[in-house]
């Protein structure tokens, strides 16, 4: 037992670029899950800063000063949150506080409409089923009415939270743009020598991400649009909300579209009932995933993450399980991130295998 494990240790191990890569890759992967809660705003604000990047190496490209093309995007992004802050936010917390004021009505009309379901469909549908649905149904309104409660509560917290995040993050971003390179020459003065494995993996994760990233963007922002228009179009309550959260879904691959349709299929239900009206809804929300997963999706996302099915379901359960929120919303860029370490240890290892033959 013990040879086999030594054998194994030293086929994987007794490279020297591998062992720099596991240590870099534990390193970062245990900062962000002891340290996350502190670091926040630090993390937020690379990530932002990353995703800007591009813009600015765009700028730069067309022989704009870096400071001047940093200046440009930063300005953009500044007036985006704005745009946010003083618009898109207040009309989705009024939403919010019309679905909650309206819950208790919903809830009375749905359980009107599935105690009626025996009698129309007395081969298909008991009373008893109908009974404990109805039980679930309410206890899972109840819970999620306690858990807003406790959110009203805490809102002065968050409400500081949201304070500071929004002085220091514009504040980091704008900073660690600036000075790029200055920081990451110092980074690198604490980082060995010879990094090639670590490198090649960075710089193919890199490309895939940033493409991921910017097409899950446009893909984020066109399903919003599209969804907002159909729903305003067939009347749809919470039209704005629920469009938002269509669009936020296509980050959770499968998974999210799944969760949404079952709520845009509640929601619809609630306001129409069983009517044409609410076929059309969901005919629409239909035909918008089928418009996206066999045109927009592959259009932007052509070629940039190459994962099995099973592997971001995985991705998004396992990341999602250790960080969460966040977790869910990088799942497909952590997932990534692992398979370029995967296809570069397996590749470094068969050289390695090569040369000694």
């Amino acid at each position: 037992m013990f040879e086999l494990f030594k054998q194994w240790k030293d086929r994987h191990f007794s490279d020297p670029q591998r062992v720099i890569l596991g240590f870099m890759l534990l390193a970062g992967a245990g900062l962000i899950y002891f340290l996350g809660g502190l670091l926040t705003p630090v993390f937020i604000s690379i990530i932002i800063a990353y995703l800007l990047d591009g813009m600015v190496g765009l700028l730069q490209r067309s022989h704009l000063p870096r400071i001047a093309a940093v200046s440009i995007v930063f300005a953009v992004f500044m007036l985006s949150m704005v745009v946010m802050l003083l618009w898109l936010m207040p009309l989705t917390v009024k939403q919010i506080s019309q679905l909650v004021q309206q819950l208790p009505g919903m809830l009375y009309m749905v359980n009107h409409q599935l105690l009626q379901l025996p009698t129309r469909y007395p081969d298909l549908i008991s009373e008893s089923q109908v009974q404990e649905f109805i039980s679930f149904l309410n206890t899972g309104i109840s819970t999620l009415g306690r858990q807003v409660l406790t959110l009203s509560l805490a809102s002065v917290v968050g409400l500081m939270h949201l304070v500071v995040y929004l002085v220091l993050v514009p504040f980091m971003v704008f900073f660690l743009l600036k000075d790029k390179r200055m920081i990451l020459a110092w980074g690198k003065r604490f980082l060995p020598d010879n990094m090639d494995l670590t490198e090649s993996v960075w710089l193919e994760a890199n490309d895939q991400v940033t493409n991921y990233i910017r097409g899950k963007g446009w893909e984020l922002l066109i399903i919003w649009g599209i969804s907002y228009a159909v729903f305003r179009l067939l009347n749809l309550q919470f039209s704005l909300l629920i469009s938002l959260f269509v669009g936020l879904s296509v980050i959770i691959p499968y998974i999210g579209v799944t969760v949404m349709g079952f709520v845009m299929a509640l929601i619809a239900f609630i306001q129409f009932g069983w009517s044409s009206e609410f076929a059309w809804a969901m005919v629409a929300y239909a035909v918008i995933q089928i418009l996206d997963g066999n045109v927009l999706a592959p259009l932007l996302l052509s070629g940039v993450v190459n994962l099995h099915p099973v592997a971001i379901v995985v991705a998004v359960l396992l990341f999602g399980g250790l960080w969460g929120l966040w977790g869910l919303f990088f799942a497909i860029p952590l997932a990534t991130l692992a398979n370029a370490v995967i296809k570069a240890w397996f590749a470094r290892l068969e050289h390695r295998s090569d040369d000694t033959i």
